[in-house]
């Protein structure tokens, strides 16, 4: 038997396994690392973060990913000379980690990279009848083994497209093994560049559970507030927002786009809300010297109130009062103090942070692919029926050092 073979046998034989997470998400901000400790698998997984860091691109970095990202056309070597030279930023980062948490390489059983997303292309948005879903994510697998000794898995979306999913959201495979609880109605709300949710229901029951994209969370308001404060990353605390008033015509400019009319499950990237989507509408209504606090004030509502439009459907229809869930938010949004007060105001119901059911909101992405590598390679039980966009599959490409 090869070693490394029998290597990842063994190491599904343990009762817990050391696993590190990676998660570097659309909005470009920086790598974050969770080492987790995940004992199980299926819906006995448990997870104890052992340590976390978030590691921020610098200017470089994100200048280079840009090139690329989000476009149509590009410099195709350049692509595919990010490629490894990402892999190897993320394993200098992973090798960084781990020395300054005084923890070998060889007490590591896995690395699960999510990787950097560079374009996300369901078939909706590409329209080309004759190509399938995609999607990619960039930062090679083997190179990260290799780099750090560390069986790799990665490439996790592939498969789930696969399988005929859109490859996103992958969250609802963390939300349902971890955090699904007999008698409550869950709302795992996670507002990061992107807001999505996965709706976990009293019954447990895997085949009622739902996921989908809703459309924007901070991408555009990031965007916006770059371009109107170069200084600045994002409005924080909503600063600038809260001192604008929403131009209505313009919300519904923006919301009549046919994204927001297309039915559930749905998933969505920077490919369609970006600069020009709101620039094309300003233009179209003769706005383009609007404040910039109305602008973000704008972007702002229209993230809350697509997110609240979108959980009330799935709400109804589960034939359950909406006053008897329970939001839990995680993300950069969780922390935007206007979209959280219009989010309360648009859905009466509980609100909670993540963070009160025991995995961090800022670590919780990069612990869902820990999750994922361990269902990979020690579970792979659940099933969540024949549900469109979520396919009962494990995911990820194995990557040996050797």
């Amino acid at each position: 038997m090869n070693k490394n073979i029998k290597a990842l046998y063994e190491i599904a034989q343990k009762e817990t396994r050391k696993i590190l997470g990676l998660m570097s998400g659309t909005s470009l901000d920086g790598l974050d690392l969770a080492l987790c400790e995940v004992s199980g698998e299926g819906g006995n997984t448990a997870v104890k973060i052992q340590q976390f860091e978030t590691i921020d691109y610098d200017d470089d970095i994100k200048t280079e990913i840009r090139k690329v990202f989000a476009q149509k056309t590009i410099d195709f070597q350049h692509l595919v000379l990010l490629n490894e030279w990402i892999a190897d930023l993320h394993a200098g980062m992973i090798n960084d980690c781990l020395a300054k948490w005084n923890i070998p390489a060889t007490e590591v059983d896995l690395i699960a990279s999510h990787g950097q997303t560079v374009l996300h292309a369901p078939k909706f948005l590409h329209q080309q009848e004759k190509f399938p879903n995609a999607t990619l994510q960039i930062g090679d697998g083997d190179h990260i083994a290799v780099k750090t000794g560390i069986i790799t898995l990665s490439d996790f979306r592939q498969k789930h497209v696969a399988a005929g999913g859109e490859g996103a959201p992958l969250a609802v495979y963390g939300d349902y093994l971890l955090f699904s609880k007999k008698g409550e109605n869950r709302i795992m709300l996670n507002m990061g560049g992107i807001a999505n949710f996965t709706y976990l229901p009293a019954s447990q029951n895997a085949e009622e559970v739902f996921v989908t994209d809703t459309g924007t969370a901070n991408t555009l308001i990031d965007i916006f507030t770059k371009q109107f404060f170069p200084q600045k990353s994002f409005d924080k605390d909503a600063e600038i927002a809260k001192k604008g008033t929403v131009n209505q015509e313009l919300l519904n400019e923006l919301k009549s786009d046919a994204f927001f009319q297309k039915s559930f499950p749905k998933t969505i990237g920077q490919e369609l809300f970006n600069h020009d989507f709101v620039n094309s509408a300003l233009v179209k209504l003769g706005l383009q010297n609007i404040s910039a606090p109305d602008l973000l004030a704008t972007l702002t509502r229209l993230s809350a109130e697509t997110i609240a439009e979108a959980v009330l459907f799935v709400v109804e229809n589960t034939k359950t009062p909406i006053e008897e869930f329970t939001v839990y938010m995680s993300g950069g949004g969780a922390r935007n103090p206007l979209m959280v007060k219009w989010l309360q105001e648009l859905l009466p119901c509980k609100f909670e942070k993540s963070d009160i059911l025991g995995i961090s909101g800022d670590a919780k992405e990069a612990v869902l692919f820990a999750v994922l590598a361990n269902e990979t390679v020690a579970g792979g039980n659940y099933n969540f029926g024949s549900q469109k966009g979520i396919p009962s599959v494990t995911m990820g490409k194995i990557s040996f050092p050797d």
